[in-house]
């Protein structure tokens, strides 16, 4: 079975927007599945990995077309500012320069749903005729960006086709769209456009049970939840730190700043002299400036690790070595439904996850359901102190594990199969 897979984000794109289809692309053909892959021919990545280039199948038809990208002339105000806001790292409002504020009124109003909606209209015209030559009957748009499933509403409205749209984040619920100064009449717009999508599509895909429900709001059409998950990674043995290691592997935008944590690390600190003498403090990614600021003025500089973007393959070592894993979601509402791909990743390392997070957040069940960790909210201080002092005295007694439960169903290969059965069921 044959299926054009829409999406931006593909290697050299690193980071985790890229990892869930390109996963599914890997195991495709185990499950009767073709796929053929649709991509920006040249485009702006907030972060490159070349190592992910491994996972593509040999064979895989990879097809391109142009896309213009107007982040390229943002740069013109200010180049720093301008891969900032790519990256998704937002400052609060109080602490946003001017030129900052003026990219983020434009994104928010004048690229509706997002900077990338150039490519709809020519991705449109040349895939209608690619997808009659090649007589395929199933598309799957991927988002975000968002507007790559207005590609997938122009090509249902043209041509006699079954159409999946998966959601790796919710759409005006996602946890950025409150800072891009969005006017009445924008947000009306977004909303708009997402219901439209939501009830042209033959079947919806989301990676959280919250988005589910919200979604189950605007559309009646069928919604799935397909998780992200975990691959099996070829590492050579890695030892565990000597250090007590607290890790987190991943953006830590400004909103992903856990004030309480960092003063329960800070006290430990103090009261405990051993802890002081192993605990270290490790940042894999893109970290905020309001992030570092809250870490210093807490008082943890001189435990601070700040390693910056590394390859998948070394953020999986970094993973596996470190004593405690550190998850890290937004205080929001909007973010309960956010189960970032890491948290599987986490899980499948063997060792144990400290979460911090919103009330009744999706990871929060997930960690209770496999027994990978502890959740918390921002502001419980007791528990979490509690915890962490725990985790320290069984590092001290080289007996820190974590004993996982029931995770075989988030491996890749699983996933992939469920993601492939479904797109049997709505073939045309």
């Amino acid at each position: 079975m044959k299926v054009l897979l829409i999406t931006y984000y593909w290697p050299p794109a690193g980071g985790p927007g890229v990892q869930r289809w390109l996963k599914f692309v890997k195991y495709f053909s185990e499950f009767g599945i073709e796929p053929i892959v649709y991509i920006p021919k040249n485009p702006t990545y907030p972060l490159t990995d070349e190592s992910l280039f491994k996972d593509i199948p040999k064979g895989v038809r990879i097809i391109e077309h142009p896309i213009f990208e107007p982040y390229r002339f943002a740069e013109v105000f200010s180049k720093n500012e301008s891969k900032t806001i790519s990256k998704g790292i937002i400052a609060k409002d109080n602490k946003q320069s001017l030129i900052q504020k003026l990219l983020l009124y434009i994104r928010g109003n004048f690229f509706i749903p997002d900077a990338r909606k150039f490519w709809v209209g020519p991705s449109v015209k040349f895939l209608s005729k690619y997808i009659e030559d090649n007589n395929i009957n199933t598309i799957i748009t991927t988002g975000p960006p968002h507007s790559v499933h207005l590609i997938g509403k122009e090509l249902k409205d043209k041509l006699d086709l079954s159409w999946i749209a998966d959601f790796r984040d919710p759409w005006t619920t996602i946890g950025y769209h409150n800072k891009l100064k969005l006017t009445k009449r924008s947000i009306d717009k977004h909303k708009a456009l997402e219901k439209h999508v939501l009830n042209t599509v033959d079947h919806i895909t989301v990676t959280s049970y919250t988005t589910k429900e919200e979604f189950t709001e605007i559309t009646n059409k069928p919604i799935s939840v397909i998780t992200n998950g975990y691959d099996t990674e070829k590492v050579s043995d890695i030892q565990l730190d000597t250090k007590f290691t607290v890790s987190h592997i991943g953006s830590l935008l400004s909103g992903r700043n856990p004030e309480k944590l960092w003063k329960v690390l800070y006290d430990l600190t103090e009261e405990n002299t051993d802890f002081a003498k192993d605990f270290r403090l490790r940042l894999v990614g893109a970290v905020s400036e309001d992030v570092l600021s809250s870490i210093k003025e807490a008082g943890l500089s001189i435990f601070l690790e700040n390693k910056g973007y590394v390859s998948h393959k070394e953020a999986i070592e970094i993973q596996r070595s470190s004593q405690v894993l550190l998850l890290v979601e937004i205080n929001s509402e909007e973010t309960k439904c956010i189960i970032p791909g890491k948290l599987f990743e986490y899980m499948i390392s063997g060792r144990p996850i400290l979460a911090v997070g919103p009330k009744g957040a999706d990871i929060s069940k997930l960690i209770k359901e496999t027994n990978s960790g502890h959740f918390f909210e921002f502001q419980e201080y007791s528990e979490m102190k509690k915890v962490i002092l725990e985790c320290f005295r069984k590092f001290q007694e080289g007996n820190l594990i974590t004993e996982t439960k029931g995770i075989e169903k988030y491996s890749r290969r699983a996933l992939t199969k469920e993601m492939s059965s479904l797109l049997k069921r709505f073939n045309k």
